[in-house]
């Protein structure tokens, strides 16, 4: 279905607004329309039909875009996406990304930025402002940074971001972000989230917080992407021996082998070239962290992950593991293939609160079941 093209009289107040308030004389046709225009045909090639709350962060993005390309700008807004799964957020960011003409920018899931910046602090843990020398190395003459799927669940996390956020505001980055939650939803643990509240008044007050609705989740739509690994994946049940053969799989009961990943030895079932294979156990009810799975990650391409049980009976803290596993598998674009006994939808039941992105996300896997 073609895209309905934005309506650019709408635009025109916007901009004179904009335009007054950083002093420009550009207009707003040559700059904005970039992002329109880039929108436009990604939409139209893709298939699309873009939503009315998608056209308005368009909109918006089109105005950063024009402010950013007219010259410096000492304080402009940050722009916080948020809302439901395959409402399409990332789809927005990755966009006006890519479609920003200049070098000076940095897109990064948050899984990896917050990992990056641990191991900087630690780094320079003794100079005398570890997290301002830690970014002037991440974030050396960067102007935009793009956030992809931001949430807060622990409170020691939770303190690192408020001095993150103030600092990159004080360097007079633009912050753009994609998150599942309300700025009132983050660290919704009612024993911290009173004590996340500056963080939650800062983006408030410093970036325009829009909501990407809409009734359709387009991952469960568009089942195939053929420039896409990770949707080329796949999920087998029950896991028999037949499916194990016909695959190149070990059994079940196959030995322990050990790699080394960065200062530590992680245990895997087998491992080859770029193709790599564990159990849920050996990833989730172990101490694993995100780092590793990223460090894992620079180093294979194709991943196997079997004996993925029913989640609800499992701890939290392995359900958070696989949720994050899942995440950086997808932001890095890895070849999946997960075994389990049972069908997807009752393996992925459970209750931890990242769970529907995991389920939206997995949910791209073909799904295949031995013949009764």
């Amino acid at each position: 279905m073609a895209v309905r093209p934005p309506k650019r009289l709408r635009f025109a107040p916007r901009w004179q607004a904009l335009r007054r308030l950083f002093g420009k004389t550009a207009t707003a046709p040559t700059n904005g329309r970039i992002i329109h225009d880039y929108f436009r045909h990604k939409a139209h090639t893709q298939g699309y039909t873009l939503s009315h709350s998608q056209q308005r962060v368009i909109d918006c993005m089109a105005q950063h875009a024009a402010a950013l390309l007219g010259g410096p700008v000492k304080s402009l807004p940050g722009l916080y996406l948020h809302g439901a799964v395959g409402r399409g957020k990332s789809w927005l960011l990755d966009g006006f990304f890519q479609a920003i003409p200049f070098a000076e920018k940095q897109r990064l899931h948050f899984h990896e930025f917050f990992t990056r910046l641990h191991h900087g602090m630690f780094t320079h843990r003794q100079q005398p402002d570890a997290l301002k020398t830690t970014l002037d190395e991440l974030l050396d003459g960067c102007r935009v940074l793009c956030f992809d799927e931001f949430h807060v669940h622990d409170i020691g996390d939770a303190m690192l971001i408020t001095r993150l956020f103030k600092a990159l505001f004080q360097r007079g980055i633009v912050l753009l972000v994609t998150s599942n939650y309300p700025p009132e939803g983050l660290l919704p643990n009612p024993l911290y989230h009173a004590r996340f509240r500056p963080v939650i008044d800062l983006i408030n007050a410093r970036m325009q917080v829009m909501e990407v609705g809409g009734p359709h989740d387009y991952r469960s739509q568009v089942r195939i992407h053929a420039q896409q690994l990770f949707t080329q994946g796949q999920y087998i049940w029950p896991a028999s021996t037949a499916q194990r053969q016909t695959l190149n799989l070990p059994g079940r009961d196959a030995p322990a082998v050990f790699i080394e990943v960065g200062t530590r030895q992680f245990q895997a079932r087998w491992y080859q070239a770029t193709r790599i294979g564990f159990t849920f156990a050996d990833l989730c009810d172990q101490p694993t962290a995100v780092m590793d799975y990223l460090e894992l990650c620079r180093r294979f391409d194709q991943w196997v992950i079997d004996d993925l049980p029913l989640l609800r009976e499992c701890s939290s803290a392995a359900q958070q593991r696989f949720i994050n596993l899942v995440d950086v598998l997808y932001d890095q674009d890895k070849h999946l293939t997960l075994l389990g006994q049972h069908s997807l939808r009752e393996s992925l039941s459970g209750d931890a609160i990242d769970l529907a992105r995991t389920r939206s996300r997995l949910g791209q896997l073909v799904e295949v079941r031995e013949p009764d």
